[in-house]
C-alpha cells in the first residue's frame, strides 16, 4: 500500500506537478531578471577567469561550479539522454535546449540567494543553501529543517547508490567484473575524499570535471566533425520534429516535449536546491553575490547545452542504423559504430567518472545540511559517513526501486519548497542583482555592502559581507 501510494505521488510530482512549475520558475526570473542569461551570456566568461581565487573562509568560485557540475554531471547525461530520444524523438532535444535555457535564470536565482544568506561554521568556513535562505529569508525553521531532511535522505544515501549501481553494471556488463568487488572499490576511493571535508572534495572536483567534460567532449566533437555534413539535416529534424512540421513526426510532439523537458530538469537540477548548498561556500570574485550567480548559470549551460547535446548528436547519427539498443547500451553502440570497439570502452570508463563524481557532490550536499537537523557535530557526520559509504557498497549489488521511490519523493517535495521559496524570495534576488549591474555599469568592481536597513529588511547574517555603509 506504502509504494503503490509513494507511486501515485511520485505521479503526479514527476510527470506534471514539477514540469510545470521549474518551467514556470525559469520563466518567472526570465522574465523578472530581464533575461540576463542571454543579455549578459558572456559575463559569465569574464567572471570564470576570476573564478580560481579563493579564501580562507571559502573555497574558490571555479571550485564550487566544478562541485556542482561534479553532482549534475552523472550517468544520466550519458544514458538519460539516450531515454529521452527513444521515447519522444529527436524533437526532445530541442525542448531540452529551451528548458535548459531558462532554467539558467532559475539557477542565479537560487545559487545567488545562497550566497545571500551564507554563514560561518565553527571553523570559519562559509556554508550555506536553501535551509539557510528559507531559515533566514523567509524566517521558517519549520520549511528549513524539512527541506534538509528531504536533501538528507535523497542526496545523502540513495543517489549516489543508483550511480554505483550504474557503475557496477557497466564494469560488469563490459568487462564481467564482480558487482560487489567494484562496489568495494568505488566505496574505497569515495572514503578517501569525503573524508577530507568539502575543501577537499572541491579540489578533486576541480581536477577531475575538467578532465573528464573536455575528453568527452573531444571525442564527440570528433565525431560530429567526420560527419559534418550530416549535422545540418539532424539539426533541422531536431526542430521539425519538435515543432510538429514533420507528417509522421506530429503525433510525437506531446512525447517530445514530455520527454526534453524532463530530461533538461533532471540533468540541470535547476531548481532543485542542491546547488545552491556548494555555491554558498565559495568567496565569490567580485565580492557579490550575484557573481556566484552567474557562475552557476554556466554549469546549467555546460551540463545541458554542451554535454547532453554531444551524447544527443551521437545518437541521432547512429538511429537510423536499425539497433535495438536502449539506454547506456545505445550510447555504447552509437559510440563504437562511429570509432571503433574502443568507443563501448571510452563510454564505460566516462560513465565511471561521471558517476563517481556524483556521488562525491552527492556527500557535500548532503554535509552541508546537517545543521538543520542538529546532526552538525562529530555523531553527525559520522552517522552520514557511515550511512553515505554503507549504501554505497549496497547499492553496487542491489536494486533499489522502492528507496528509489522514496528518494523521488523526497527531491520532488525538496525542489516544491525550494521554487516556492524562491518565488517569495524574488525581492531580494531582484535587489542585489539590480545592485550588482548598477555597480558595473559605473565602472566600479561589484561589491556587496549592505546597508544597515538591508541587514534588517532581508535578515543578513552580520560579519560575513562588507562592513556596513
Amino acid at each position: 500500500m506504502i509504494e503503490q501510494w509513494v507511486g501515485t505521488i511520485n505521479g503526479y510530482l514527476w510527470g506534471s506537478v514539477l514540469i510545470y512549475l521549474l518551467s514556470g520558475c525559469g520563466i518567472w526570473f526570465t522574465l523578472r531578471l530581464k533575461g540576463l542569461q542571454f543579455t549578459h551570456f558572456f559575463h559569465m566568461f569574464t567572471l570564470l577567469k576570476l573564478s580560481r581565487s579563493s579564501s580562507k573562509e571559502g573555497i574558490s568560485s571555479f571550485q564550487a561550479l566544478c562541485t556542482s557540475l561534479a553532482a549534475r554531471v552523472g550517468t544520466g547525461n550519458l544514458m538519460g539522454v539516450a531515454v529521452a530520444i527513444t521515447l519522444g524523438g529527436a524533437g526532445a532535444v530541442f525542448w531540452m535546449w529551451l528548458i535548459a535555457l531558462v532554467g539558467m535564470a532559475t539557477a542565479f536565482a537560487e545559487s545567488t540567494l545562497g550566497q545571500l544568506y551564507k554563514e560561518k561554521d565553527e571553523h570559519g568556513n562559509f556554508r550555506g543553501g536553501p535551509a539557510y535562505y528559507m531559515r533566514k529569508g523567509l524566517n521558517s525553521k519549520a520549511l528549513a529543517i524539512t527541506f534538509s531532511l528531504c536533501l538528507f535522505f535523497g542526496y545523502g544515501f540513495v543517489f549516489s547508490s543508483v550511480q554505483a549501481n550504474s557503475i557496477t553494471d557497466a564494469f560488469y556488463g563490459s568487462y564481467g567484473l564482480d558487482k560487489l568487488t567494484t562496489g568495494i572499490v568505488i566505496t574505497i576511493c569515495a572514503a578517501f575524499i569525503i573524508f577530507g571535508g568539502l575543501k577537499k572534495i572541491a579540489r578533486f572536483a576541480e581536477f577531475t570535471v575538467p578532465f573528464m567534460g573536455v575528453a568527452y567532449l573531444l571525442v564527440c566533437l570528433y565525431v560530429i566533425a567526420i560527419n559534418i555534413t550530416l549535422i545540418p539535416n539532424i539539426i533541422a529534424d531536431i526542430f521539425a520534429s519538435a515543432l510538429g512540421l514533420k507528417e509522421a513526426g506530429g503525433g510525437l510532439v506531446g512525447a517530445a516535449i514530455v520527454q526534453g523537458v524532463k530530461r533538461g530538469l533532471y540533468s540541470n537540477e535547476a531548481g532543485m536546491g542542491s546547488a545552491p548548498n556548494v555555491a554558498a561556500a565559495a568567496s565569490p570574485n567580485p565580492p557579490h553575490p550575484v557573481a556566484q550567480g552567474y557562475i552557476q548559470m554556466l554549469a546549467v549551460f555546460f551540463d545541458t547545452i554542451v554535454i547532453c547535446s554531444c551524447t544527443a548528436f551521437l545518437i541521432l547519427l547512429f538511429k537510423d542504423t536499425g539497433s535495438q539498443a536502449q539506454g547506456i547500451q545505445l550510447t555504447q553502440q552509437a559510440m563504437a559504430f562511429q570509432v571503433g570497439g574502443w568507443g563501448s570502452d571510452f563510454i564505460t570508463f566516462a560513465i565511471m567518472l561521471f558517476g563517481f563524481t556524483s556521488i562525491v557532490g552527492n556527500f557535500a550536499y548532503a554535509e552541508n545540511n546537517l545543521k538543520y537537523l542538529n546532526l552538525d557535530n562529530l555523531y553527525g557526520h559520522s552517522f552520514l559517513k557511515v550511512g553515505f559509504l554503507a549504501m554505497l557498497v549496497f547499492g553496487s549489488v542491489a536494486t533499489l526501486p522502492e528507496v528509489i521511490a522514496l528518494a523521488d519523493l523526497s527531491t520532488g517535495l525538496m525542489t516544491v519548497f525550494n521554487v516556492i521559496s524562491l518565488i517569495l524570495l524574488t525581492k531580494a534576488i531582484a535587489m542585489v542583482t539590480k545592485d550588482y549591474h548598477q555597480q558595473k555599469m559605473q565602472g566600479k568592481i561589484p561589491t556587496y555592502c549592505p546597508s544597515e536597513n538591508e541587514h534588517k529588511s532581508l535578515n543578513l547574517t552580520r560579519g560575513i559581507w562588507q562592513k556596513d555603509k
